[in-house]
């Protein structure tokens, strides 16, 4: 199986709620489609993300991705490009100029996995058990009706355990939505929380031991404070003993290796690059220090999921992707289900490719919000009413 070609199809859309925490806030999706063809006729798929710019127009990606990325695939096996190390020495190994480097990894691993007819969780170690998915509001943005119609209907399509988005500069608005959590969904079997970053570590042990004194058990807090601040991070686990520290989210695999060695963190979070997950993965086995897979584009991340040890968790945020793709990633009853197709299971729709917008686009020229089979418009509640 060798490379033979390659194919970026762009899309911008609205998202269909305001997604963001306490530091950024995005209501558009920029995205790219990488379809990489193999002589034999297999396509391995991946994406590249712009999260808050418009990605350039197509023929553009396509330009750049043809004189940065393409000579070092063109002619090349995939599956020995995804086992390949490489020690960069001065300039010999550069950034790309847009975010190939995931998408590319991605439809790598896709074709692999497909040469050989297996799922890529299968081909990575995997074996089917139960993964449990919480759901993920990204919803520091949302009113408290938005909130509470988001977090109600997880819950009544199986969802039992919930991330909430803290580090608002008033920590009783921090409380307010936990509150209104708990009487949304009642009794969770978890509840996670994730300050992005907003405090230092004394704010944040004097801000979770006020949040546990008013009732509140929560299993982990996710990036309380600066990512390489790993003696910060101690502060916070000796000082909050009831509660989890998650971190790794925006360090690169370097930096997840650098935080364990430091033992800052009780548990490692990594996303959709399948090569550094399964790597970072490994470690954390040696270090003895469970994963959990936050946000990946359409659940990719599952099939990594399924491959590591002691990864019990996945985040699935309600995101209107599903379009994209012939067939998403199935939760039921708030459980991730391995798929059975050859490959890491996402195929580009037909319905993708016609909406595809191959120059960028003003916002108030794109069209309205795909459907989102997963999450009906958000319009406040009962419950979000009477709290007022």
């Amino acid at each position: 199986m060798r490379l033979a070609d390659f194919r970026v199809t762009r899309f911008q859309f609205r998202r269909d709620r305001v997604i963001g925490d306490s530091q950024v806030r995005t209501d558009q999706v920029h995205v790219a489609a990488l379809e990489l063809f193999a002589e034999s006729g297999e396509v391995g798929l991946g994406f590249v993300f712009s999260l808050f710019h418009p990605l350039p127009d197509e023929a553009e990606i396509a330009r750049i991705f043809r004189e940065e990325a393409w000579p070092r695939l063109e002619g090349k096996d995939p599956s020995a490009l995804v086992h390949r190390v490489r020690r960069p020495r001065g300039g010999n190994w550069r950034g790309y100029t847009l975010l190939f480097a995931e998408g590319i990894d991605q439809a790598l691993w896709d074709l692999s996995a497909k040469r050989l007819g297996m799922p890529l969780w299968r081909l990575l170690g995997g074996e089917p058990r139960r993964i449990k998915a919480y759901a993920s509001g990204l919803d520091y943005h949302l009113s408290d009706a938005d909130f509470v119609a988001l977090f109600e209907h997880a819950a009544s399509v199986g969802y039992r355990s919930f991330k909430v988005k803290v580090g608002h500069p008033d920590l009783d608005w921090d409380i307010h939505r936990l509150d209104l959590l708990k009487k949304t969904v009642g009794k969770a079997e978890a509840v996670m929380i994730d300050a992005n970053e907003a405090w230092s570590p004394q704010e944040a042990v004097r801000r979770l031991n006020a949040i546990h004194r008013a009732g509140f058990d929560i299993l982990w807090i996710e990036d309380p404070c600066l990512r390489t601040d790993f003696a910060g991070l101690n502060v916070i686990r000796a000082g909050c003993p009831f509660t989890l520290v998650n971190s790794g989210e925006y360090l690169d695999a370097s930096g997840k290796r650098a935080l364990m060695e430091a033992r800052g963190t009780d548990m490692i979070n990594v996303h959709g690059h399948v090569t550094d997950v399964m790597r970072v993965g490994w470690l954390a086995a040696e270090y003895g220090i469970p994963v959990s897979l936050g946000n990946s584009f359409l659940e990719i991340g599952a099939n990594m999921a399924f491959a590591l040890p002691e990864v019990d968790w996945l985040e699935y945020s309600f995101q209107n992707f599903d379009h994209l793709v012939e067939q998403p990633m199935e939760i039921r009853d708030g459980v991730i289900l391995p798929h059975d197709r050859p490959g890491h299971g996402l195929a580009l729709s037909a319905t993708a490719r016609a909406m595809a917008v191959p120059t960028v686009t003003a916002t108030d020229a794109l069209p309205p919000a795909p459907a989102n089979p997963r999450l009906p418009p958000l319009s406040g509640s009962r419950l979000a009413a009477a709290a007022g």
